[in-house]
């Protein structure tokens, strides 16, 4: 058996720290192994000077590796669940879930300035259509102006003043250290979270008897629970992560609760509902809010969408 351990990874700041959070909290369970970190560079990390929209929304960051996993030249994967598109590839799963970091999205104002405060037609940088459309339902003066490549390269564009502030996910600002630049964390009211954000996907091939048992300690039940709720959500839509598509589910006393929301780009329109019910059913749960969604008409404003883009 081999004992040396290949994780894959994007190559961006984020994505190794994730992987090499994954790395060392593996090597310290499992210490006769060891654990080396392969970057693998995906089409969304090639192409970026064209919004994610447009290239088409599933599996941008995550397909290259997939293939790297289904062929054997890595042993486990470590994506950002929201990265995650709602169907995994036969042969493949999502062996762990660890526990999630905050699942808010940020802003960051070039002077300090709050989402409330920001002057009118003010500029905001963000390539998510969830995020613009969402924007732009609370102030539809504001201007969105696209934002690609890495989180270094986003904070520089708005400190720089190229913009008044941008939009990022908690949670990669958090990891990387760089929590004292957010200006505000987004309430929910505002801003709804991506399906799977703040969470990491370690993704394994399913016959593979080896990395099953070696991962299965970064699992967090409650973070799984939750995600496959908001995941279950998604699949139902058939959402990409490049549309606008939100939800964000929670356990409180043992009861899941998901919100989830599908909105026309230019935020006129957003469709939103809320349920909840026992954790045991949290993917059903996940299927109830999207059908409610798909009842007064989600899919119309889906559909249109990807005619259009």
């Amino acid at each position: 058996m081999n004992n040396n351990i290949k994780i894959g990874t994007r190559g961006s700041n984020l994505a190794l720290w994730q992987a090499g959070w994954v790395q060392s909290t593996l090597q310290s369970i499992h210490p006769s192994f060891s654990f080396e970190i392969v970057s693998i560079k995906t089409k969304g990390d090639k192409i970026l000077d064209v919004p994610l929209a447009k290239i088409g929304g599933k599996g941008l960051f995550v397909k290259e590796i997939e293939e790297a996993l289904l062929d054997g030249r890595i042993d486990l994967a470590v994506h950002s669940m929201k990265d995650m598109p709602a169907e995994v590839p036969d042969g493949l799963c999502i062996g762990a879930v660890p526990e999630r970091e905050s699942p808010q999205d940020v802003l960051i104002s070039q002077k300090g300035v709050l989402f409330s405060e920001l002057s009118t037609g003010a500029s905001i940088g963000t390539s998510s259509l969830r995020r613009s459309a969402q924007l732009l339902r609370v102030r539809p003066d504001l201007t969105i102006l696209p934002l690609r490549g890495n989180l270094d390269t986003r904070l520089k564009k708005v400190k720089a003043g190229d913009m008044d502030a941008i939009i990022l996910a908690a949670a990669g600002v958090k990891r990387l250290g760089f929590e004292s630049r957010i200006t505000e964390y987004l309430d929910e009211s505002i801003m709804l979270p991506a399906v799977g954000q703040g969470a990491l996907c370690i993704e394994n091939r399913e016959n593979d008897p080896v990395i099953k048992p070696l991962i299965a300690a970064l699992n967090h039940q409650q973070t799984r629970t939750v995600v496959s709720g908001e995941r279950a959500f998604l699949l139902r839509l058939e959402g990409g992560c490049q549309i606008p598509i939100a939800a964000h589910g929670k356990i409180e006393n043992d009861i899941f609760t998901l919100s989830g929301l599908v909105a026309t780009i230019d935020g006129k329109r957003i469709i939103k509902d809320t349920i909840s019910g026992p954790v045991d059913k949290a993917e059903s749960i996940g299927i109830q809010v999207a059908e409610s969604l798909i009842s007064m008409g989600a899919k119309k404003i889906l559909e249109d969408l990807k005619n259009n883009l």
